[in-house]
């Protein structure tokens, strides 16, 4: 075979593949739903159950739980507009690094997000073992009932946003707000 035909043959061969797959040969995944606009009763009872979350909780906080649970979740839609977030609020570089080592890293955190961030994991990755009693008492030790109830229900509406991106392809750099 010379050099031209084992070309065309892995040229063939990767449009195959993409053809396989259902992409373009260019790593796009192929169109999916726009679930905002196709169900948007929906969509915007998640908007009011992010907003109503964020109610009484340190907006510190809430990027960092937003930003590990993404980082749980693999979801990098999430995970770069809750960074980007992050920063314009003030957050260092050096925490955002450290967020997905913070028990290694412990020292850039307070007892209170440390908590937050063990929650946030349990909660995340609750079919792993459920959510530990000595996890729930940790937030609970940091966070009064009403604030504890607020963080569950940020983690609930994170996963819940991590779900509807990965589930819509939506690609990281693409926020629309």
């Amino acid at each position: 075979m010379t050099t031209t035909e084992i070309k065309t043959t892995e040229i063939k061969t990767a449009a195959v593949k993409a053809a396989a797959v259902g992409t373009t040969g260019t790593d796009q995944a192929p169109a999916r739903i726009n679930f905002a606009k196709l169900a948007p009763k929906a969509f915007r009872a998640v908007i009011g159950l992010d907003a109503a979350a964020r109610e009484g909780l340190d907006p510190t906080l809430v990027e960092l739980v937003q930003i590990r649970s993404s980082q749980l979740n693999h979801c990098a839609y999430c995970l770069h507009m809750h960074t980007g977030d992050a920063r314009k609020a003030g957050e260092s570089e050096e925490r955002l690094h450290m967020t997905g080592v913070w028990r290694e890293a412990k020292h850039f955190f307070t007892e209170k997000e440390q908590a937050a961030l063990a929650l946030t994991e349990a909660v995340t990755l609750v079919a792993d073992g459920g959510v530990p009693d000595a996890v729930y008492a940790q937030a609970a030790a940091h966070f009064e009932e009403r604030e504890l109830a607020q963080l569950l229900a940020l983690i609930f509406t994170i996963n819940t946003w991590n779900r509807i991106a990965l589930a819509t392809g939506k690609v990281a750099g693409t926020d629309e707000r």
